[in-house]
C-alpha cells in the first residue's frame, strides 16, 4: 500500500510540470501546486470547478462587503493551467427577483456548483440569510462557459422554518445510469438527496428526500456539517463533507471529511467502516492555511484534484483559493497533497 501511495504522489506531482528543486541528494522536489497558485485567487469561498476547452472555471460565493443585492453574484474566475487565475465576468447581474421575494433579507448568492450535462452547463447556487433554514436553491444554465449570458430558471428547491433541512450547498450528480440527483444540506438534520426530473433539473414530484450523512449532536444542538459534493471512481461513489464551523476567518474550526458506498444514497461510511449518518468520516483536508473546506472534485484525465477554500492568517483570515492534487491507495482511499 505504501509503495503504490509513494509511486502515485511521484506521478502525480510530475504531471504538474512544475519547477524541479534539487535537493542535496540530487532528488527531484517539485514545489507544492498551492504554492504555486496566483492571480486572483484571493477572496474565494465555496468554489466549484469545471474545464470547457483549453479553460478552467471556478465558480464561487459573492463577497462582497456587507453584501449588496444589487452588485453582480457568483464571481468566476477562469485559468488555462489551474496556476493563474484572472476574475472574469459574474453570472448573475444582481439577486434575482424572485429570490428576494422567498427569502427575506438576503443579500448575496451562496455556494454554486456546476456541471456539464445534456449539452448544457448547469449552475446551481443557494439563497439564504445566515443562521436560517428559510432557504432556497436556484438555478442558471448556459451553452458555452465562453460567453457571459445565463438563464436563470429560478427556484428549484425551498426550505422552512418548519422543516429539519436547510436547501443550500447544492451539488449536482449524475448517476452511472444517467439519472440526476441533488445533493444538499447544512445543519438542520445534515446532507441530504433529491431526484432531478432528467429535463427541467427540478426535483421530481412527489418529493421524496432521501438523508446522506448528519453529525450526531445533543437535540437542539446544532449538527455542524455542510457542504456536500458527491463523485464517481471505480466501483464506488464518494460522499465530500465539510465539518465543523466555517466563515469566522481564522477562528474556524473547518475541516473537510470523505466517506464511500457502492450506491449513490449510501450508506457512505469512513473508512474503517463506521457510517457518515452517525457523524464520522474519514478525514481528508485539515490545517492548510486555516481550515480548509467547502471542496469540489475535479477530475482529470489521469489525475484528480480537490479544490477549496481556506483562510490565510498572513491577510486577515482572508479565503483563499486552494488546489491538491489526490493520489489514491491500493483499496481506493484518496489523499491530498496539500
Amino acid at each position: 500500500m505504501m509503495d503504490d501511495f509513494i509511486l502515485n504522489r511521484r506521478w502525480a506531482l510530475a504531471a504538474l510540470a512544475g519547477t524541479f528543486v534539487l535537493g542535496p541528494s540530487g532528488a527531484g522536489t517539485p514545489p507544492r501546486l498551492n504554492d504555486r497558485l496566483s492571480g486572483d485567487i484571493t477572496g474565494v469561498h465555496d468554489p466549484a470547478i469545471i474545464h470547457e476547452g483549453d479553460t478552467y472555471y471556478i465558480f464561487s460565493t459573492t463577497l462582497a462587503p456587507h453584501g449588496d443585492p444589487t452588485k453582480p453574484q457568483i464571481s468566476c474566475r477562469t485559468s488555462p493551467d489551474l496556476i493563474h487565475w484572472r476574475l472574469s465576468e459574474s453570472v448573475l447581474p444582481r439577486v434575482p427577483d424572485w429570490a428576494m421575494g422567498a427569502i427575506p433579507g438576503i443579500r448575496d448568492i451562496w455556494a454554486p456548483d456546476i456541471t456539464f450535462f445534456n449539452g448544457r452547463y448547469w449552475l446551481y447556487y443557494a439563497c439564504s440569510t445566515g443562521g436560517s433554514n428559510r432557504s432556497a436553491i436556484g438555478l442558471a444554465t448556459t451553452p458555452t462557459l465562453r460567453s457571459a449570458h445565463w438563464t436563470d430558471y429560478g427556484l428549484v428547491l425551498q426550505s422552512h422554518e418548519r422543516d429539519d433541512y436547510n436547501a443550500i450547498d447544492p451539488a449536482h450528480l449524475i448517476d452511472r445510469q444517467g439519472r440526476r440527483w441533488l445533493a444538499f444540506g447544512s445543519f438542520w438534520s445534515g446532507l441530504k438527496i433529491v431526484s432531478l426530473d432528467p429535463e427541467t433539473g427540478r426535483p421530481s414530484a412527489p418529493l421524496d428526500i432521501e438523508s446522506l450523512a448528519e453529525r450526531q449532536v445533543p437535540k437542539g444542538a446544532p449538527d455542524p456539517i455542510e457542504a456536500a459534493f458527491l463523485f464517481a471512481r471505480g466501483g464506488w461513489y464518494y460522499l465530500v463533507a465539510s465539518y465543523d464551523w466555517c466563515c469566522k476567518g481564522v477562528n474556524s474550526t473547518y475541516y473537510t471529511v470523505i466517506g464511500r458506498s457502492r450506491d449513490f444514497l449510501g450508506p457512505y461510511l469512513y473508512r474503517d467502516g463506521r457510517p457518515m449518518l452517525q457523524g464520522y468520516g474519514t478525514v481528508l483536508l485539515r490545517a492548510d492555511f486555516r481550515d480548509p473546506g467547502h471542496a469540489a472534485i475535479l477530475r482529470e484525465a489521469g489525475q484528480d484534484y480537490i479544490v477549496y477554500h481556506a483562510y490565510d492568517a498572513q491577510k486577515q483570515g482572508t479565503p483563499t483559493l486552494r488546489i491538491a492534487p489526490l493520489v489514491w491507495s491500493s483499496d481506493d482511499w484518496p489523499t491530498a497533497l496539500m
